[in-house]
């Protein structure tokens, strides 16, 4: 299983709806507040990277996080999946899955890495997008936060 200080069960959502993308935001900042990862602050730190930068990645993902200041908000690295099945327009962009990000330090390189593998593999991006079961989710993201030793 994931690594549960980076990706916990609970913070997998997989049927959430937001009339538009900064209901999204809000939804995301929401679960990473619930499962201890930031303060409540940091869902305007997520809503103003979203203005200066669309976070949207390609294969209707998205991949909002805070700005450089708000990282005094977070309490530890942490990701979470939320899935919006009827889709949410992200700046003309169909999204379906956000996966928001909270890291400390240059901890959100790797996990962007991790995912950035996902997105590039139709197959891998297109099961993200379809997931029903949280499970399939965890193993799906399993690489994420974890060391490979060579």
């Amino acid at each position: 299983m994931a690594d549960p200080a980076v990706l916990r069960r609970h913070a997998i959502r997989l049927h959430e709806t937001a009339p538009d993308r900064d209901s999204a935001i809000r939804i995301c900042g929401e679960v990473l507040a619930d499962v201890g990862a930031v303060s409540p602050a940091y869902t305007a730190a997520m809503l103003e990277r979203e203005r200066s930068i669309s976070t949207y990645v390609g294969e209707g993902v998205a991949i909002p996080h805070g700005t450089l200041a708000s990282k005094e908000d977070v309490h530890g690295d942490a990701i979470a999946v939320v899935r919006f099945p009827d889709g949410v327009d992200w700046d003309g962009q169909p999204v379906r899955v956000c996966v928001p990000i909270a890291a400390r330090g240059d901890g959100h390189v790797a996990l962007l890495s991790a995912l950035a593998a996902i997105l590039l593999d139709p197959e891998a991006a297109r099961a993200l997008r379809d997931a029903e079961d949280p499970d399939d989710v965890i193993r799906l993201l399993e690489p994420v936060g974890k060391e490979t030793t060579t």
